[in-house]
């Protein structure tokens, strides 16, 4: 090609400054912002102006058991799935790369089998005639068959069961970078396995119990399929009532009020654990 062919063929620049991130920008406004908005704007208008919506969910009990029930929830699936998921992490962050990756397989396997599929099967497992009730009663650990669905214990384990990928994936990177010698160092120095784990790992695995844990809690707020089918009435959590507040009572500014406020939690629990974060790297903890 000549010097003036190729002087005469157009060129492509990249848009520098803010050209370049108004595409980004405009999807940004028109999926998020402008959905958000016109929830806030209905809370506030219907069925007439005001801040009534807030008023009554503030301050009405049946709904404050809603939302106590929704935290409630939240924070026992974080707190089992943390303690479910370390070990497994652990274990996948020393064992043997190619065993590593089998395992690793199954669990991101069991992401992509079907919610309702897998929320279905543990109705199964946990009915009073379920597996896991006639395999108790058959070892002669109860007498009688234990209650583990329409209540919050079938929630918490159908829930943990599922959130724990999302622990697990955050665990295993942070896991994985630790030195292992560091650990060797401090039993070479005395220190017992339990002290190792208290004072060496555990803290040095803090940012991935934080990112998983943040992800288990903000997921567990806005669940929806698992509470309604392993939960009863009496134990109903925030999403299931904005779904029926809309869908059945068609009482839209109720529901969007509901959602904004869950909303605003889970970008105010963002923030803080971004501040935490933030404060611990500028300390030199991490």
């Amino acid at each position: 090609m000549s010097v003036e062919t190729r002087q005469s063929l157009p060129t492509f620049r990249m848009p520098a400054g803010f050209g370049g991130l108004l595409p980004a920008l405009v999807l940004i406004a028109l999926f998020f912002v402008v959905p958000v908005l016109a929830l806030l704007l209905r809370s506030i208008t219907e069925p007439e102006p005001g801040l009534q919506n807030y008023a009554t969910l503030l301050g009405d009990g049946t709904y404050a058991r809603v939302f106590f029930n929704t935290f409630l929830v939240a924070a026992v699936v974080t707190a089992v799935t943390v303690l479910v998921a370390f070990p497994v992490a652990w274990m996948l962050a020393i064992m043997p790369s190619g065993l590593a990756s089998i395992v690793f397989g199954i669990i991101i396997l069991s992401m992509w089998t079907n919610l309702l599929t897998r929320t279905y099967a543990w109705m199964v497992l946990l009915q009073r005639t379920g597996v896991i009730n006639r395999a108790l009663l058959a070892i002669g650990v109860i007498d009688q068959p234990l209650p583990l669905i329409n209540n919050l214990t079938g929630v918490t384990i159908g829930m943990v069961y599922i959130m724990l990928p999302f622990m697990i994936l955050p665990l295993v990177g942070t896991l994985r970078a630790i030195d292992p010698m560091t650990l060797r160092a401090a039993a070479l120095c005395g220190a017992s396995p339990f002290q190792a784990f208290r004072r060496i790992l555990l803290p040095l695995s803090l940012p991935g119990i934080a990112a998983g844990g943040l992800m288990v809690f903000v997921m567990s707020l806005g669940y929806f399929v698992t509470p309604a089918l392993l939960g009863g009435t009496s134990n109903m959590m925030l999403a299931e009532m904005i779904a029926q507040m809309i869908q059945s009572l068609l009482n839209w500014g109720l529901g969007s009020a509901a959602a904004f406020i869950l909303l605003v939690v889970t970008m105010a629990l963002y923030a803080l654990q971004l501040r935490l974060v933030g404060a611990r790297r500028m300390s030199g903890g991490i």
